[in-house]
């Protein structure tokens, strides 16, 4: 088995589109496990914060979830900002060790469009508090110098994204 990446800025529809994926995968009798970064800060992740080090042990810890997972049979639907090109190979190259597979999906939507959706208002709140950090805007986001497939909001909603991504998935593992 393996893991399909969703890495993008906050608001970018990763987690939209991770979900619609995760409805499809269960369609076909598989068993997907979602590793969303916000619900993964809420217990696995509480003890970290948003500096540099903690950001690369959210995806080292979210990886190695991702491998277990695997182990058993489980396809891993990962939703996380993942704002470091390094960190991101970390999660690919750990994938191709032990034979998984490894599909990085970039969400390449706009700080302009995710800053207008910021559905948990983040922005917002980084706005009036640059002490805030915030990826995109105060902290880095690193953009994947060559991900396996990118969306963007051009491309249609969060039900077609996932299409594109089935259909990126099946044509990856052939």
């Amino acid at each position: 088995m393996g893991t399909i990446w969703f890495t993008g800025l906050s608001g970018a529809g990763k987690t939209s589109t991770a979900l619609k994926v995760i409805d499809r995968l269960r369609n076909l009798g598989l068993h997907p496990l979602l590793l969303d970064g916000d619900e993964l800060r809420v217990g696995l992740n509480n003890d970290l914060s948003f500096d540099r080090e903690s950001r690369r042990e959210s995806v080292r810890r979210a990886t190695e979830v991702a491998l277990l997972a695997s182990s058993s049979g489980f396809i891993s639907v990962a939703s996380l900002i993942s704002p470091y090109q390094s960190d991101r190979e970390y999660a690919r190259s750990r994938h191709k060790d032990v034979g998984y597979f490894f599909l990085e999906v970039f969400i390449d939507t706009p700080l302009e469009v995710c800053q207008k959706r910021d559905p948990k208002k983040l922005y917002a709140k980084a706005k009036f508090d640059p002490a805030i950090p915030m990826t995109g805007m105060s902290d880095p986001y690193e953009r994947p110098s060559d991900p396996d497939l990118t969306l963007t909001p051009e491309m249609g909603d969060a039900d077609q994204l996932a299409g594109i991504v089935m259909d990126a998935l099946v044509n990856f593992l052939v």
